[in-house]
């Protein structure tokens, strides 16, 4: 079966835009060219087209996609048997966030007690997913499984005054850090209060504490465009800011 962009987008439920685009980018060129210029795609393009959109749903960018699917070692079955598995890993996700809601509600109708670490179950989930799709392989390669591991347990068995006490360090570190930026001072007082801060934070997310680690993790605020973009906000500089405090803090402690 033979299909031209306009039927393609339709059965993909797509647009016909994003097909052309896909054909600039070279992510998804058509079998072929007809006489009549149009765009003609085959079985080979439309199961690309479903790998393609598999990767989409699954919150990978275009040039990671095509990374993965240019490579000449590229196995179809391979890939969609890791699709089944992260997608059976969502389903769990989504599946325990359910039971959390329903079971929050039988609390808040007055059926049932609820613990304050029970209404946690499900959301611990989905910010341990967001941050390991964004950081696991960096944070691995530079501290070692075992403290991704250490940390994510201790994340998991959070009280909700930890958790709260937590995010007030990290928005406490960002105040701190907005006004020593208005002097640009790594060695003031308000810079190294935010230093000060953000070892707090680490200890309670890593459960211990690494001199070396921190140094390593301010430094990768800096080269990491995506951490970066956190602290820097509308001001750039910031997470330059910081990881020079942190750097005088561990010389001085």
């Amino acid at each position: 079966m033979e299909y031209t962009v306009q039927k393609l987008a339709i059965i993909a439920g797509i647009t016909s835009r994003t097909l052309r685009y896909y054909d600039e980018i070279g992510i998804l060129k058509p079998a072929r060219i007809n006489s009549s210029g149009y765009r003609i795609y085959g079985k080979v393009e439309v199961d690309r087209l479903q790998q393609i959109m598999f990767y989409r749903e699954l919150g990978l960018s275009l040039d990671t996609i095509m990374n993965i699917i240019m490579l000449p070692d590229f196995d179809e079955k391979v890939a969609l048997k890791e699709h089944r598995l992260k997608l059976l890993e969502e389903k769990f996700r989504v599946e325990k966030l359910l039971a959390n809601v329903e079971k929050t509600l039988a609390y808040k109708e007055g059926k049932i007690d609820m613990e304050d670490k029970e209404k946690f179950e499900g959301l611990k989930e989905k910010l341990l997913k967001e941050n390991e799709e964004k950081f696991g392989d960096e944070i691995r390669e530079k501290y070692g499984e075992d403290i991704v591991k250490q940390s994510n347990e201790k994340f998991k068995n959070m009280t909700q005054e930890d958790f709260n006490k937590l995010n007030e360090i990290a928005s406490q570190i960002k105040f701190y850090l907005g006004e020593a930026f208005k002097h640009k001072d790594p060695s003031s007082e308000l810079a190294q209060k935010a230093a000060g801060l953000h070892k707090e934070w680490i200890t309670q997310c890593w459960g211990t504490y690494d001199k070396e680690a921190h140094r390593g993790l301010a430094q990768m605020y800096v080269d990491d465009e995506r951490f970066r973009a956190y602290y820097d906000g509308d001001n750039a500089g910031i997470a330059e800011l910081l990881r020079d405090a942190i750097f005088i803090y561990t010389e001085k402690k």
